[in-house]
């Protein structure tokens, strides 16, 4: 009896490790099927307009000149003037929004606690869902409306601070929740402040997820394109002006050549729109790459 209850169990582990070896094989084979039905979408727009823009972008123009004096039946022209307004109007916006969210998150996350941070953070939740135009349309009707201002990029900035924070302040919280409390206690039990805490131990511990944040933001807000429309409009011509006059910008460009892309005749549309499009992942994509690389290169990193 002994003998056949040892062999019971035997075949009874066997048959639980058969069953949960299958499980895992089965969520295995799912989570990978998963993966590559998302992935074909990707790699079905990254070669659309890789293949569709790739011809444009390498010519010599593209990226030395404007659109200045290029009409739809017209090739030609470059996008240096929209490469500069889009730099110009991201750039404003992160130094304005990388200090707001850093110290929205570390009060959340060092300081909260109350009252003030769960207001504070029903806000940020509230600015994540809110669409770009009403973002446009909020500076418009304060600073341009309100306050008798001329429609300028200077205003797109302001725009796309208000998308850019919430996406930097989520994700540097999560950067912030996984340091270690011991390194806190630590850091207290040596009699350092809390403020010194954050900068010199916290804020470097988590920097390289911080830094991806900040990029995720930038990625968020560069190809919006209702603020422009609504804020600044869009010109052919190189204007490096934040606070006066059409600027060109890239996706205002994109937008541009929409109107022409149904004739036939005028090709050279399409073929602009789709070599700017590629130049904005482009961009988004060396951005990204960059980040990365100065977070691996940093000392905490390492």
């Amino acid at each position: 009896m002994t003998t056949a209850a040892a062999l019971t169990s035997t075949l009874a582990g066997a048959s639980k490790g058969g069953l949960r070896s299958f499980k895992n094989s089965l969520a295995t084979v799912l989570v990978s099927a998963s993966f590559c039905v998302a992935l074909i979408p990707l790699v079905w727009l990254l070669w659309t307009v890789v293949s569709k823009g790739l011809k444009t972008i390498t010519t010599s123009q593209w990226w030395t000149h404007s659109q200045r004096s290029i009409t739809f039946r017209r090739p030609g022209g470059g996008v240096s003037h929209a490469i500069l307004g889009t730099a110009e109007q991201v750039l404003v916006c992160t130094i304005i929004s990388v200090p707001i969210a850093l110290l929205v998150a570390i009060f959340l996350i060092e300081y909260g606690g109350g009252a003030l941070a769960k207001v504070t953070s029903f806000m940020v939740d509230i600015l994540t869902g809110i669409p770009s135009i009403v973002a446009a349309l909020f500076i418009y009707a304060v600073f341009i409306t309100t306050l008798g201002g001329q429609r300028a990029g200077i205003y797109v900035s302001l725009a796309l601070v208000m998308l850019m924070v919430p996406v930097i302040v989520r994700t540097t919280e999560e950067m912030l929740k996984l340091v270690p409390n011991e390194l806190r206690e630590a850091s207290y039990a040596l009699g350092v402040p809390k403020w010194k805490t954050i900068t010199k131990i916290v804020l470097p511990t988590a920097y390289s997820g911080i830094v991806t944040g900040v990029m995720l933001g930038v990625a968020r807000v560069a190809g919006e394109t209702a603020p422009l429309l609504i804020l600044v409009g869009y010109s052919p011509d190189t204007n490096s002006n934040l606070l006066s006059g059409f600027q060109g910008s890239l996706p205002g460009m994109i937008y541009s050549q929409v109107p022409q892309l149904g004739n036939k005749r005028f090709h050279y549309a399409a073929d602009r729109l789709w070599g700017t499009a590629l130049t904005l992942i482009l961009i988004v994509m060396v951005l990204n790459v960059g980040a990365r690389l100065i977070a691996r290169r940093s000392k905490i990193a390492n």
